[in-house]
């Protein structure tokens, strides 16, 4: 397909999808940097081989594999014109996401009870590639948070058509993309000991 070809609107829509997919590209390349340092770091002598992600890590990779599935109910009612099905779906979303972000502080608290601190003394360089890389990912989420929220406002005001749904499309996208790092990332720390 010739992407110089079509009305304006048409190639408007197609840069904002490449742009939001330039974005994902570098977010894997930095997620795959951290990931790769981690797997280098394993051989220092003070790398922990025997820690356990907290429980509170695989609730919320449930939460947000949930998330998803109800963002893709949202996208299907908008799609059949069930406006009242697309909100209700649109924040069951919302609700997942937040859940999720409070799953992974409770996973932090349940790290720094088991005696390891992001920081300082009683800090482990096993536990702060963790941190880092859940940290890096939480602020992701919110930035989806706030997507979902800018798209329940538009589609609240009736933007939204199955005949215009771009905004709606790309943050899907987003949302599923870091649905996706966070099961890679969780499976990752889960068997890269």
């Amino acid at each position: 397909m010739d992407l110089t070809q079509g009305t304006q609107q048409e190639k408007n829509n197609r840069a904002k999808k490449m742009m939001l997919w330039f974005g994902i590209i570098s977010l894997i390349m930095s997620f795959g940097g951290w990931t790769s340092a981690f797997l280098v770091s394993r051989s220092r002598p003070d790398w922990l081989k025997d820690f356990q992600l907290p429980n509170a890590f695989i609730i919320s990779t449930i939460v947000i594999v949930l998330s998803s599935v109800s963002f893709i109910l949202a996208k299907r009612s908008l799609k059949l014109e069930k406006y009242k099905v697309t909100t209700l779906w649109l924040f069951v979303t919302l609700v997942l996401g937040v859940i999720f972000i409070f799953n992974q502080f409770t996973g932090f608290q349940q790290i720094i009870d088991s005696g390891y601190n992001f920081t300082g003394p009683t800090s482990n360089v096993t536990m702060s590639y963790i941190y880092l890389i859940a940290m890096v990912h939480i602020a992701h989420v919110m930035v989806g948070l706030i997507c979902l929220l800018v798209v329940i406002g538009k589609h609240l005001k009736k933007k939204y058509s199955p005949q215009n749904m771009l905004g709606l499309e790309l943050a899907a996208t987003f949302w599923h993309f870091i649905d996706i790092l966070w099961v890679y990332l969780f499976l990752f720390l889960y068997f890269a000991k």
